[in-house]
């Protein structure tokens, strides 16, 4: 895949970049591991002055960036700009939150005698250079969520960015190095794919982390592990959406139409699949059918639209394939469904019924505008269908029932449930998934330890 910004507005080629040599890659990986010898003894309170600093440039240009972003990937300009908000709002959080996330912890006191130690503790310490292989669908956020908490444990990083966002890419290298974090704190490497592999083998790298597909992610933990290097991944999802009947189901439908649709579709957190208690089935896809056949798809730069294009053309005939496979096989398509004529990838949002498990909709990640709709009997049958997936990212679960509530958190298989909302990040909060979404967690201080020496330090009597 050439190293480009492709408009999928237009399909318009608008720039062009050469991939990195051997030597340029080996330059930054020189430089990587001198910075980190001795920014790793930088002080918190200078990181956290360093990282304010980029979420101060941040906020001076998100109008700028946010172009960037949709022109490079499609989401609409409106949902860009929150993107690079909600980037320097994670970045503020850590720099006032990482060093009593990392604080020296002491064991109890009893312990610490029962050891035969005078004193103990235990100290965080950064790892050194850190591969991140990031996606395209939110260019911004996803780097961040591991740039900010990596660059405050004292670690550096090395982006290699999707090869469709490389202006992205190259921007958020420039925003640190503009905050003035030294050079080689954080590198982009424009390199493509088959790069990674080579450079993650490299002994300068001691850990990586993936944001992508399952074998994206297979193929990064596979290397690590031969490597016996530490990985984070968060790959696929296709989060369950349960309605059940004590809740409020105009707003539910409200809100599942915002949870299926944000960033075009293309989001791992996206519920996907909508398990709804048969008593309020036909009311809530009602409303719901309504809801996405009224969103404006457009252009992505107009402030009014809500759906832009998918980010490629194989994307879009990847989800055609889906849609057409459950039409063949006896699902009903109760909106959208067909592309429309005209330039751009662009895909209708789309409501699938009367989906089975034999349908490949049922078991594959639906990456754009289509939800698929469920009836349940009961809760049993909810929680039978939600964890009915290879995925387990997140969940969302709508109902006023604590009782329900608490049998939900007890049994679905997911990193997260979402009650009476949908599912969104934040950085105080823990986020990943189990099963083949993947392992690990990024965000809060779970995140921030992920990519340190959890050090025992033991003083004898």
């Amino acid at each position: 895949m050439p190293i480009a910004t492709v408009n999928p507005a237009n399909g318009e080629t608008l720039k062009t970049y050469e991939a990195m040599g051997e030597e340029e890659i080996e330059r930054r990986l020189q430089l990587a591991e001198a910075t980190f010898r001795t920014y790793r003894t930088t002080s918190f309170a200078e990181r956290g002055r360093l990282l304010d600093r980029a979420a101060e440039l941040l906020d001076d240009i998100q109008q700028d960036i946010a172009r960037v972003m949709t022109t490079e990937m499609g989401k609409p300009v409106k949902q860009a700009r929150a993107e690079a908000a909600k980037c320097a709002k994670a970045m503020r959080w850590y720099a006032e939150h990482a060093e009593s996330l990392l604080a020296d912890e002491e064991p109890a006191e009893y312990d610490v005698k029962d050891s035969g130690a005078s004193r103990a503790l235990v100290r965080y310490r950064p790892l050194g250079p850190v591969l991140a292989v990031m996606p395209w669908n939110f260019p911004l956020w996803q780097v961040v969520r591991f740039a900010a908490p990596a660059l405050m444990a004292g670690n550096v990083g090395l982006l290699k960015h999707a090869s469709n966002v490389p202006q992205t890419a190259l921007f958020l290298e420039d925003l640190f190095h503009q905050a003035g974090f030294p050079e080689g704190c954080f590198q982009t490497l424009l390199v493509g794919s088959g790069a990674i592999d080579d450079i993650l083998r490299d002994e300068r790298v001691k850990a990586a982390t993936l944001t992508g597909s399952e074998p994206a992610g297979r193929a990064v933990a596979s290397t690590a592990g031969n490597m016996v290097k530490k990985t984070v991944l968060e790959l696929g999802g296709s989060d369950p959406y349960i309605v059940m009947p004590s809740a409020d189901i105009d707003r539910a439908a409200e809100i599942a139409v915002t949870a299926r649709v944000q960033n075009n579709g293309q989001s791992c957190i996206a519920a996907k699949r909508f398990i709804v208690h048969t008593d309020v089935y036909d009311r809530f896809a009602e409303r719901f059918v309504e809801g996405m056949k009224a969103l404006k798809v457009g252009d992505p730069l107009e402030e009014d639209t809500e759906v832009g294009p998918l980010s490629s053309e194989q994307g879009r005939a990847d989800l055609e394939e889906l849609v057409d496979d459950a039409r063949r096989s006896g699902a009903s398509v109760l909106c959208g469904g067909q592309r429309p004529d005209g330039p751009g990838w662009y895909y209708p949002p789309t409501v699938i019924a009367d989906v089975t498990r034999e349908m490949r909709i049922h078991r594959e990640e639906t990456f754009g505008p289509v939800a698929t709709l469920y009836r349940a009997d009961g809760l049993d049958e909810a929680v039978l269908i939600a964890n009915d997936s290879p995925f387990g990212l997140s969940s969302n679960v709508w109902t006023r029932d604590e009782a329900e509530v608490d049998r939900f958190v007890r049994d679905l298989e997911a990193g997260g449930v979402y009650v009476n909302g949908m599912t969104a990040s934040h950085p105080a909060f823990p986020f990943g998934g189990v099963k083949r979404s993947g392992y690990g967690r990024e965000l809060s201080g779970h995140g921030i330890r992920e990519f340190c020496n959890i050090t025992t330090v033991w003083h004898g009597a």
